[in-house]
């Protein structure tokens, strides 16, 4: 096995821009933009559709990975690496499992889900600055844009110094070998 199963390339490419996207407009257009502002209402409607979508696609993505045979965990060498890698990509799954159901905390306690999306016409709170898992929810993003740092890295060192074809792993083509990508 040389491939991970287009399904799960689909959805690592889907996520990944998915996740990016949210993290950017988490950390900067919605910290940015004051709650009395009514374009926030918007950005909200979006971030949250959004972190909804990566709910459901992760979970899905981790039935899938559970279930299809994928390539042997990359060796490089050094049993603390390669050990890290994979705590590394468990990682990926808690954090953004922790990261959306932070977000829907929040939501729930500030009442987002009438005001958003149910049109109640009630105003945003102040800030969310009183609300716990906010906290939670700004500490886990920094450790996912780590992550997300940490294995744009790892891809771009065995793609361009070690030279191995990990990359093509995931990414679509005959699954069994072959160069087809």
């Amino acid at each position: 096995m040389s491939r991970y199963h287009p399904i799960l390339v689909t959805l690592h490419w889907l996520l990944a821009v998915l996740i990016i996207g949210g993290l950017f407009m988490g950390s900067n257009l919605l910290a940015q933009t004051p709650n009395s502002d009514p374009f926030k209402l918007i950005a909200l409607k979006m971030h949250m559709s959004i972190g909804i979508v990566i709910l459901v696609l992760m979970a899905i993505r981790l039935a899938v990975r559970l279930v299809t045979q994928r390539p042997a965990h990359a060796d490089i060498g050094n049993n603390l690496i390669n050990r890290a890698a994979i705590w590394g990509h468990w990682g990926f799954y808690a954090g953004v499992f922790a990261m959306c159901v932070s977000g829907l905390a929040i939501a729930n306690i500030a009442g987002l889900p009438a005001i958003v999306f149910g049109g109640s016409g009630a105003p945003l709170p102040v800030n969310f600055d009183n609300i716990a898992p906010r906290a939670a929810h700004g500490i886990i993003a920094k450790v996912l844009i780590l992550l997300v740092v940490g294995h744009v890295f790892a891809a771009l060192y065995h793609q361009y110094i070690r030279k191995d074809r990990l990359f093509a792993r995931m990414w679509f083509g005959n699954r069994n070998g072959g160069d087809d990508a």
